[in-house]
């Protein structure tokens, strides 16, 4: 049997298809009872696609059933329906299934998904932290107030904190700032929790070898990659990365254009900023080198966005021979 499972928050639309390719079952199981179902067509096979709460539904599933998560990129691509609906898609995974076509995604691993939960959370604070500093600053620019004023650092708060303000523009300010306050202590601490994560896996303890790499970066790269062994090279991961660039070919002309930005727009402003710390502040001889023949030739940004894709290349290697960072032994 084969299982096509539309996934949503509270439910899920499950069709089974034979052998035949016949649909013998089409049901909604709330989520929670999914257990039951999965009981009941015990050894089959079964497709959902990767949602914002699959983890949970797949171990469960797992316990039963063969899963396989689908891509929703390349499933959308292929999926022979310009229908959708949840029992067409329910459907349409099953079929999949029966002929062996589902565009598999990764499903970490429960070290990684805990090493992304840690690093995905401090960026949704960092950023909720950052639109109260813009609140700030609206409120400031709707009083006149030109002052170049930084709500995030100690002295800009505490400028922030002897403002004079009408009503009710003083009591918005003061609650802004206090969530700044809240927020900032709760980076902090995910910082420490941060800090001892990457102090006990072997994986960053190697990417912290590299100049520029602080242990929230090389977290945040080991979450993002996953397990290093599921890329067959490291043209892979600078592809799931997105720091290839686009090729067009038209007759005998070949032109390189700008980076495919496909997967973690995070891990590439990572990578280039510790390139960028590597060059410039570390003095890094083996990316050094590298940058100042490129920015010899090309502007400064395409120079330190292929140093960032060289550094991602070290990165592999690093990973996949469990080495620290040693330029000279590393192929690029």
């Amino acid at each position: 049997m084969y299982l096509g499972i539309d996934v949503h928050k509270r439910y899920a639309q499950v069709a089974v298809m034979d052998e035949a390719g016949e649909i013998v079952e089409e049901v909604r199981v709330e989520n929670a009872n999914l257990d039951d179902l999965a009981q009941r067509y015990a050894g089959a096979q079964a497709a959902l696609e990767a949602t914002s709460n699959y983890y949970h539904i797949h171990d469960t599933l797992s316990e039963h059933l063969d899963v396989t998560v689908a891509h929703p990129q390349e499933l959308t691509q292929i999926a022979d329906t310009d229908k959708k609906t949840d029992r067409v898609d329910a459907k349409e995974l099953a079929r999949m299934m029966r002929l062996n076509s589902v565009p598999e995604s990764y499903v970490p691993t429960d070290e990684i998904r805990e090493a992304r939960a840690l690093v995905r959370g401090r960026q949704t604070l960092v950023e909720d932290r950052s639109k109260y500093a813009n609140k700030i600053h609206g409120l400031l620019s709707d009083h006149g107030i030109t002052e170049d004023v930084k709500p995030l650092n100690v002295e800009g708060r505490e400028f922030l904190q002897e403002l004079s303000l009408p009503m009710p523009w003083d009591t918005l300010l003061e609650s802004y700032l206090d969530v700044i306050e809240r927020l900032t202590e709760e980076i902090r601490e995910l910082d420490e929790a941060i800090e001892e994560r990457a102090g006990s896996l072997k994986e960053t303890q190697l990417l912290m070898t590299i100049p520029g790499v602080s242990y929230y970066t090389a977290l945040t790269i080991y979450a993002e990659l996953g397990e290093i062994d599921r890329f067959d090279g490291h043209k892979e991961v600078v592809n799931y990365v997105g720091l290839n660039p686009v090729i067009r070919e038209s007759g005998d002309s070949r032109i390189e254009g700008s980076i495919s930005k496909r997967g973690s727009g995070r891990v590439r402003w990572l990578l280039v900023q510790a390139a960028n710390t590597a060059v410039h502040t570390c003095n890094d001889e083996y990316l050094s080198r590298f940058y100042d023949r490129l920015a010899s030739r090309k502007n400064s940004q395409k120079a330190i966005v292929a140093t960032a894709r060289k550094m991602l290349v070290s990165i592999y290697h690093m990973l996949d021979r469990g080495e620290v960072y040693d330029p000279p032994g590393v192929s690029a």
